[in-house]
């Protein structure tokens, strides 16, 4: 997502935000070639609930994950993926610490050799 969408999306509502997502499933169900019923059925929900999620209408977000697993569209949930950004003083500190070399182990007395 580039900050030009998010910026147009934050000066959305929240109805025209829900419309937009109806329209995105409604678009890759339709390019998939499956009906309604058939989404519906694979996602454990009722054609009518479908309907309602394409329309925009309030629908929980248990029924927005099905339906996006059911098209293959859960990839669309990576914008919500957190990425720890490390500065490269920490990252320097912490290749630092790496260690560098193996460590000599000195044998303990009951393994020393008798000759």
């Amino acid at each position: 997502m580039n900050d030009k969408s998010y910026k147009n999306n934050a000066l959305m509502s929240d109805r025209a935000l829900a419309e937009q997502i109806g329209r995105f499933v409604k678009e890759k169900r339709i390019e998939q070639n499956k009906t309604q019923d058939t989404v519906a059925n694979a996602a454990g929900i009722s054609r009518s609930t479908l309907s309602l999620l394409e329309k925009g209408e309030t629908v929980t977000i248990a029924t927005l994950l099905q339906v996006l697993r059911v098209l293959d569209q859960l990839q669309v949930l990576d914008v919500f993926s957190i990425q720890s950004i490390m500065s490269p003083i920490q990252l320097a500190k912490l290749e630092s610490k790496k260690r560098k070399r193996v460590s000599r182990v000195e044998p303990t007395d009951s393994k020393k050799s008798t000759w």
